[in-house]
């Protein structure tokens, strides 16, 4: 990827109903089980793009899923591969961040490995790439002790082929799997949407989906307005949507920008990410909009990323971690 593209545009700015696989369902509940009720999830840069540059150890405490920023694709159509920026991160090496992996493990965290970005051009388009991108997904989780995968694919995806290519995966990993979307704002407009399809038909070993609420522009929220981003209304307006057509809300967190710097644009004061938590949780802090329920099992926030986190003081996690953390 060229990563000095990163910081202007999608989250890498900063960056078909197939047949439910056997214990799908229980594999949903206890892989959701060993994530926070509400957690926070954080990208974390395999390269420097002018962010604080980190080591996996470096992350703080109040990230409860790392997504590592990103596999890349190979000459295999469907299939990843992963190489850490030993040299970039100051060297960093692979013995080194194994070992950062498993001590996130030993304080309760969970890391995934992130597919896609800004400039990810990995394609599930049939069943030979969804089973390259299962076997190689899971030889990553082996080698590393990645919990799990993120799809962050900003340039389109097969919701048929991704969908058998996740659920092949699941049954290769156990019930233990983290799965994780990072789709953007027009992606999520319509259950008929490519990515929101694809959500839909895992929903059974889904963890959640954190979708990017910036360098989107205006979109309309679940009452048929259009909403600016940047307010509260913007993210309550528009987690609405995946809510009410099909999403169950652990299923469901706020994706945005640590920093002013980590995005083009939709960057929005922690307080307002807490407004909107608790908008969508408890009915208060609302602005405009105000749903016509509360779900108090929203799963949380996430932020692109923990090293732009970093280069602001952390004040994002601060904040918005401990709100998370505290919500019903």
């Amino acid at each position: 990827m060229a990563v000095a593209a990163l910081v202007l545009t999608g989250l890498a700015t900063d960056r078909a109903d197939a047949t439910e696989p056997a214990g799908a369902t229980a594999a949903h509940t206890e892989a959701t089980a060993a994530v926070p009720k509400h957690a926070v999830t954080g990208y974390w840069q395999n390269f420097n793009n002018g962010a604080t540059v980190q080591k996996l150890s470096d992350v703080p405490d109040a990230y409860d899923i790392i997504a590592v920023a990103f596999a890349d694709a190979t000459g295999t159509p469907g299939a990843v591969s992963f190489t850490l920026d030993s040299a970039g991160l100051g060297g960093y090496t692979d013995d080194q961040f194994k070992a950062d992996i498993a001590a996130k493990h030993a304080a309760g965290k969970k890391v995934v490995i992130s597919i896609g970005g800004q400039n990810g051009t990995v394609s599930v388009s049939d069943s030979a790439s969804a089973s390259a991108f299962a076997d190689s997904v899971y030889s990553l989780m082996q080698t590393y002790g990645f919990d799990g995968v993120d799809i962050d694919l900003e340039n389109g995806l097969n919701s048929t082929y991704m969908s058998q290519a996740l659920k092949s995966l699941a049954q290769k990993a156990g019930s233990g799997i983290v799965i994780t979307m990072a789709p953007q704002t027009i992606d999520m407009q319509s259950p008929g949407n490519e990515y929101f399809k694809t959500a839909l038909a895992i929903k059974d070993i889904l963890t959640v989906v954190n979708m990017q609420y910036y360098n989107s522009g205006s979109m309309l929220g679940c009452d048929g307005q259009v909403y600016s981003q940047g307010s509260v209304d913007f993210l309550t307006a528009l987690a609405c949507i995946q809510l009410e057509n099909g999403l169950a809300p652990s299923q469901v967190g706020l994706g945005v920008p640590a920093s002013s710097q980590a995005a083009g644009s939709g960057y929005v004061d922690p307080s307002v990410v807490a407004g909107a938590l608790d908008c969508l949780t408890k009915g208060t802090g609302c602005g405009s909009f105000k749903p016509d329920q509360t779900y108090p099992d929203l799963r949380g926030a996430m932020t692109w990323s923990t090293n732009w986190d970093a280069a602001a003081g952390n004040a994002w996690s601060n904040a918005v971690g401990g709100h998370v953390h505290g919500l019903p």
